[in-house]
C-alpha cells in the first residue's frame, strides 16, 4: 500500500490539546487521521454529529419566556421612556 501526506493547518493550542488526548489514547495525530478518514468512508458520512451550539437551559428557559410574552403581552412590563427603564434595571 503506498501513502501521501497530507498538510493540515490547525490552531496550534487545538493542535496541543489533540496531541495530548490522542497520547492518552495511545495514539498519535497520524493514527488519530486516519481512524476517521477510515470510519467515515467506511459509513459514507462524517462519523458523528454535526450541530450548531445548543443553548443552555437558562437561555432555553428565557428563549419561553419571550415566546409566552408575545404570546400575552400582559405578561411583561413596557416603557414608554427609556431612563424609567434604566432606573428599574438598576434598582
Amino acid at each position: 500500500m503506498s501513502t501521501t501526506n497530507i498538510t493540515v493547518r490547525i490552531d496550534t493550542e487545538l493542535k496541543k490539546q489533540a496531541e495530548e488526548l490522542f497520547y492518552d489514547f495511545g495514539m498519535n495525530m497520524t493514527t488519530a487521521y486516519v481512524m476517521f478518514l477510515k470510519q467515515a468512508v467506511r459509513e459514507q458520512r462524517i462519523p458523528f454529529e454535526i450541530s450548531r451550539n445548543t443553548p443552555n437551559a437558562e437561555t432555553i428557559a428565557a428563549i419561553e419566556e419571550v415566546r409566552a410574552m408575545k404570546a400575552d403581552p400582559t405578561l411583561g412590563k413596557s416603557y414608554t421612556d427609556v431612563d424609567e427603564m434604566m432606573r428599574e434595571l438598576l434598582s
